[in-house]
């Protein structure tokens, strides 16, 4: 684990993501600022590849696609790009999943099912691995002797981070985004996170 920080939901308060998409969709202004996740993965690993909660329910799932959902709309909204937001139990039980912004595709679902299976399989964030490979899928693929077939099934683009959450072994859940580019979907992950969990 990249931290042995124990973090908690700020807000407690039932409905507190939808409150914030509902402001979002109010704004008019410009979407804040997005810092740049760093490149380095000893960085990555030390200040933003995992989380790990005191608890991880199916309400946490709903508050934090809610305020993932906030954050995006004025991202999306400014760059036209829409965004699919995906949170699953590591058994794979989605617990929420939505499109932000009309124009999302099948496409968008695909990738989404690729870097669920690489946080699932290699226990850290998708952008972790691209800065491991320097996004070189083809020496991830020798790393780790995968078929080319078998290698597609993973992703190492940025966009999926695992949830851990205390007392239990492994992942818990992963967050997925696909629809920005790579760094701006885990940045999104990551600022949400920070700025709601404690």
């Amino acid at each position: 684990m990249s931290s042995e920080k124990i973090l908690s939901r700020v807000n407690k308060e039932p409905g507190f993501g939808l409150q914030a998409v509902l402001a979002a969709q109010k704004e008019t202004g410009a979407p804040a600022p997005l810092a740049d996740p760093p490149e380095n993965a000893d960085e990555v690993k030390a200040q933003c590849d995992t989380f790990v909660l005191d608890a991880f329910t199916a309400d946490d799932a709903w508050e934090l696609g809610h305020l993932l959902y906030a954050r995006l709309l004025p991202l999306v909204t400014a760059k036209a790009r829409p965004t699919l937001i995906s949170i699953a139990s590591a058994t794979g039980h989605v617990l929420f999943q939505a499109a932000v912004g009309a124009g999302t595709q099948l496409d968008n679902t695909i990738w989404i099912q690729r870097k669920r299976a690489t946080v699932l399989r290699f226990g850290c964030s998708t952008w972790l691995m691209h800065c491991k490979f320097a996004g070189d899928e083809e020496a991830f693929r020798a790393k780790f002797t995968l078929s080319p077939d078998l290698a597609a099934g993973y992703a190492i683009h940025g966009g999926g981070v695992p949830i851990r959450v205390r007392g239990v072994e492994g992942v818990a859940a992963v967050v997925v985004l696909s629809g920005l580019k790579q760094h701006e979907d885990h940045g999104v992950i990551v600022n949400v996170l920070n700025a709601n969990w404690k």
